[in-house]
């Protein structure tokens, strides 16, 4: 059976007893395995993090950027490579596998430009003779905990900017699908990088742990659920570090009655069930504002349904693939009965889809549930499968009102031909991320991504300028060159600043 083991400088080979299964989420069947490690490995990884990180540190940021220049070309270059073999772990079909790979991808792109980013500020003149400036510096050694819905993406949103800020990157990605990440850290060496600098570790919650617990780690940025994502936040902090962790989310999409309701359908279909609905800014609620609105747009939503094709990860016609693994499909699947149960109405149901030739596969078929409202437990946690759910508001200021409560602040839509009604959501919604006619509001690399409320913790968001800021510090430097011949006639005293 294959086996994926740590990418590190000391020997990839690493004896262990504690492993953890690779599914293939199409077949049902185990393909490979992943060696967990423990405190100890850590330590190694470490140990050669403290060891590579100063020089990478002195090299100049235009090296740097080159590195990630030529790191951009390989994945380029092995772009099919990684989306197949992501798509074998995780089940996503290649497309979105693809998507998942590039839009990591556009944050590399921005690391190249860490010559120009990191560029610090400079006052000529703050007092008598007195210059001032400043610069960000890395902070040493951080690491990622990332999870298994994007297992391209997301680490090359935290250790691209970590690594071209001149620190070194340890990687913890999610045991489900970590041969992506592995093949990554392949990719970056290959690029130029020096060997050390981005190494990956497999583990469970004693690798989380340790990782929190380390003295030399000075910064953590995590991805997962609310309640892990809580726990490493405080964890962390409590030991001194700097720390981001975002959380679940329960995203929001807003129908006014003026939308284009055949251009909202056809992004639903994509946004509600597109990666098996496996995705934090996935959009699993709707929201139609006014009863006609709700009907109109379920008519037109049981065709579209209908027309989505579930398959095989590899399926070029397929619309989307199974879930991850065999205890998260029974998740979904329970709470597709708990809402049932808490009296949604199941117009389309996805229990027990079965794939022909692909029975053992972990396939869920795409669900509709109407006449949701805000006490159900399944409207007020995350489902992460490709279950769109109907919650009917009387009037816009209800629309305003439910995305606003939820615990979950990560994104929110609205759909709508009004641009006053758009500005006022957009200005009032209590949501970190706001597409209007989006319904996936992802922000471009040069932005940033976070949400607000139990769907992030700590005051820095991931990638673009505020990453640059996570994984930096500022030193600021006053200084005064006084005239004089080194006689001691002008000997230097702090002046008054004036």
């Amino acid at each position: 059976m294959r086996q994926v083991d740590h990418f590190m400088v000391d020997g990839t080979a690493t004896p262990s007893a504690r492993k953890h299964q690779i599914w293939n989420p199409s077949t049902g069947e185990v393909q490979a395995e992943v060696v967990l490690g423990d405190a100890a490995l850590l330590d190694r990884a470490v140990a050669t993090a403290k060891k590579v990180q100063p020089e990478w540190a002195a090299t100049n940021p235009q090296k740097r950027a080159r590195i990630m220049f030529r790191f951009k070309e390989l994945i380029e270059e092995n772009m099919q490579e990684l989306a197949e073999l992501l798509s074998s772990e995780h089940g996503k079909v290649i497309d979105d596998a693809k998507g998942d790979v590039q839009r990591g991808l556009e944050v590399i792109e921005y690391a190249c430009g860490i010559p120009q980013v990191l560029k610090g500020e400079y006052t000529l003149g703050a007092g008598p003779g007195i210059d001032v400036y400043s610069s960000r510096q890395p902070l040493g050694i951080g690491a990622g905990i990332t999870p298994f819905n994007f297992p391209a993406m997301i680490p090359m949103w935290m250790f691209g900017m970590a690594i071209a800020a001149g620190n070194a990157f340890i990687l913890k990605p999610s045991e489900r699908d970590p041969s992506v990440p592995v093949r990554l850290a392949e990719l970056f060496v290959e690029a130029g990088a020096p060997e050390g600098l981005l190494q990956v570790v497999h583990g469970d919650k004693e690798m989380v742990d340790a990782i929190l617990d380390h003295d030399d780690i000075s910064a953590v940025s995590f991805v997962g659920s609310s309640d892990i994502a809580h726990y490493v936040y405080k964890r962390g902090v409590d030991n001194g570090k700097r720390v981001q962790a975002m959380g679940g989310a329960k995203n929001h999409g807003i129908v006014m009655p003026d939308a284009d309701l055949d251009q909202v359908v056809n992004d639903l279909a994509g946004a509600a069930f597109g990666s098996a609905g496996e995705r934090c800014m996935a959009l699993p609620v709707v929201v139609p504002v006014g009863e006609d609105t709700a009907d109109r747009l379920r008519e037109k939503l049981l065709p579209a349904i209908d027309a989505l094709r579930v398959g095989v990860s590899n399926d070029p016609d397929a619309h989307y693939g199974p879930v991850v693994t065999p205890e998260h499909k029974a998740r979904v699947e329970q709470w597709i009965t708990t809402a049932e149960q808490e009296g949604g109405e199941i117009v389309v149901d996805g229990r027990n889809f079965s794939l022909q030739g692909h029975e053992k596969g972990f396939f869920i078929g795409p669900t509709l549930i109407d006449n949701v409202t805000p006490d159900m437990e399944s409207y007020k946690e995350e489902i992460f499968g490709p279950v769109l759910q109907i919650v009917r508001a009387k009037d816009f200021e209800e629309a305003v009102r439910l995305p606003s409560d939820h615990q979950y602040g990560n994104g929110v839509a609205i759909f709508t031909r009004n641009g006053h009604a758009a500005r006022e959501f957009a200005n009032r919604v209590n949501v970190g991320m706001v597409g209007i006619n989006v319904p996936i509001p992802v922000p471009v690399a040069y932005h940033s991504f976070g949400g607000w409320k139990r769907s992030a913790f700590g005051d820095t968001n991931q990638y673009g300028t505020e990453g640059l800021k996570f994984w930096t510090k500022v030193k600021t430097v006053t200084q005064r060159w006084p005239d004089g011949g080194g006689d001691g006639s002008n000997a230097f005293v702090i002046p008054t600043m004036g």
